[in-house]
C-alpha cells in the first residue's frame, strides 16, 4: 500500500470516469492487507489480485483492469475451480463490469461505484472511536458478521474476520459507533495512493434505522475530508451515501459461488 504521499501529491479531485479504477486499486489494497493479516496467500497479476484463504474465508478476486488477457482469465478460472472443488467460497469484484465469469457457474449482481470529492464532513451525533483495543476490534467484527449475515464466519472465532494485525497495516482503520456506550455500528476505511474508501459499513441488527450507519460514516470520514473517497454501495446503503455527498459513477459487477452478502 502506498500511503506515504504528501498533501501536494494527493489528487484534489477525481473524475467520475476514473472512479472504477480507483475503487479497484483501493479494494485490492484492502484485501492484500487483509490477506497478509490473516496469513493467506496473495497473488498479484496485471489484471487481477487474488487472496487465497482457508475454508471459511475462501478465495477473493479483485479485477484490476478492464481487459484481462487469455492467460490471466485462465489462471483466474483455475484458482476459482480449485477453490470450489475444495468447497471454499469464491467471491469476485469487477468495478469495470467487463469480465464475464458466468462459465464458472457463479451468480452475479451489480452495485454502483460511488465517489465523494474532498470537502467538509459533519459531526456524528454518536460517539465514534478509531479502534485500538482488541475488545473494540472484536466488537466491530461481531457487528459486521451479524449485520451482513456472514454465515461462513459462524460459529464466531475472535480475530478471524478482523485479525489484530489488520489495524497494524498502513492506511487501514476500523471504526466503531457507540450508542449509550454500546457498540452499535462499524466500518473499515482504507487510504491508498491518496484515495480513501470504505468497507464493511454495518449496523448491529438491534440498532438499525437509528442513525448508527450515518454516525459511523461521518466519524470515519473525518480523517478523509481532504481526499477523494470511493465505495461500492448496496441498494439500502445508496441513499445514505448520496446524502453524504457521494455520486454514482458506474456499475460494479460482483460474482459469488454461493449465496453471500456483498461486503459493502
Amino acid at each position: 500500500m502506498t500511503t506515504g504521499s504528501t498533501a501536494a501529491d494527493r489528487p484534489t479531485s477525481v473524475p467520475l470516469t476514473e472512479a472504477p479504477m480507483r475503487q479497484a486499486r483501493n479494494s485490492a489494497a484492502f484485501w492484500i492487507a487483509t490477506g497478509r493479516a490473516r496469513g493467506h496467500e496473495v497473488i498479484r497479476r496485471r489484471g487481477f489480485v487474488a487472496v487465497d484463504g482457508d475454508e471459511r474465508a475462501g478465495l477473493r478476486i479483485l479485477i484490476q483492469e478492464s481487459d484481462l488477457d487469455p492467460g490471466e482469465l485462465a489462471e483466474l478460472s483455475g484458482l476459482s475451480e480449485r477453490a470450489r472443488r475444495a468447497a471454499r467460497p469464491v467471491n469476485a469484484e469487477d468495478p469495470f463490469s467487463s469480465t464475464d465469469l458466468s462459465h464458472l457457474g457463479m451468480r452475479s449482481w451489480r452495485m454502483p461505484v460511488m465517489l465523494r470529492g474532498p470537502g467538509p464532513v459533519g459531526e456524528p451525533e454518536l460517539d465514534v472511536i478509531r479502534v485500538r483495543r482488541a475488545e473494540d476490534l472484536q466488537a466491530a467484527e461481531r457487528i459486521v458478521i451479524e449485520g451482513f449475515e456472514l454465515a461462513g464466519f459462524e460459529p464466531y472465532r475472535p480475530g478471524e474476520l478482523f485479525p489484530t494485525a489488520l489495524i497494524e497495516q498502513p492506511g487501514v482503520d476500523v471504526f466503531v459507533a457507540l450508542r449509550d456506550g454500546v457498540a452499535a455500528g462499524a466500518c473499515v476505511s482504507v487510504v491508498d495512493d491518496g484515495i480513501g474508501s470504505h468497507y464493511w459499513v454495518g449496523t448491529s441488527p438491534a440498532f438499525r434505522s437509528s442513525g448508527v450507519g450515518r454516525a459511523v460514516m461521518l466519524g470515519s470520514l473525518a480523517h478523509l475530508a481532504d481526499l477523494p473517497v470511493t465505495l461500492t454501495a448496496s441498494k439500502l446503503g445508496r441513499p445514505l451515501y448520496e446524502s453524504l455527498g457521494y455520486t454514482v459513477a458506474a456499475p460494479s459487477t460482483w460474482w459469488a459461488s454461493a449465496p453471500a452478502t456483498p461486503s459493502r
